[in-house]
């Protein structure tokens, strides 16, 4: 079932004299490839995994955060797998499952994050080669945490795609 699009501040669409679709060319086809298109909106799957995180509480107590940014890139990115062609700008294009059930046993992790940011963190799924998670957080800002550190990968959900898909470099994050 999908409804809608609300018209979330979350995302910025191209300004004037900008370019004709949202995403950089190459993140346009990567994207196109995997099934987006303007306008996916599967909410029904998205509030699917908002129960899903919301009812997981760890052996620990510790439970995920859901709020509304996650929710709407879930329902325009979720369930795609994603991988961009040719070479990238510093690094590899990731290759990325958008799927937030890859972060069900990573609440503590991403509740530690969170205080660290002072906002709350929520995953958005996984880049598949290196098992680094993706996680968005209440303003819809987007991270990635792996074995290295954790990282910023930009202001919302498609400047965090161009990151990974172009190869562009994250910001690491430090205290």
């Amino acid at each position: 079932m999908r409804s809608e699009r609300p018209s979330p501040s979350l995302f910025s669409p191209p300004g004037p004299g900008g370019p004709t679709t949202r995403f950089p060319d190459p993140v346009d086809a990567a994207l196109r490839s995997a099934g987006w298109q303007p306008g996916r909106w599967d909410i029904k799957q998205a509030e699917y995994w908002a129960d899903e995180l919301r009812g997981h509480t760890s052996p620990a107590g510790h439970r995920h955060a859901v709020f509304p940014a996650a929710v709407e890139a879930w329902a325009e990115f979720g369930g795609l797998r994603v991988a961009a062609k040719g070479p990238g700008r510093r690094l590899a294009p990731a290759v990325l499952h958008l799927d937030p059930l890859h972060g069900l046993h990573m609440a503590r992790t991403l509740g530690d994050l969170g205080r660290a940011l002072d906002t709350e963190v929520c995953p958005l799924g996984e880049e598949t080669d290196s098992r680094a998670l993706l996680a968005i957080d209440a303003e819809g800002r987007v991270y990635t945490l792996d074995h290295t550190g954790d990282w910023y990968l930009g202001p919302h959900i498609d400047a965090a795609l161009t990151t990974l898909l172009t190869g562009a470099s994250p910001t690491r994050l430090t205290t």
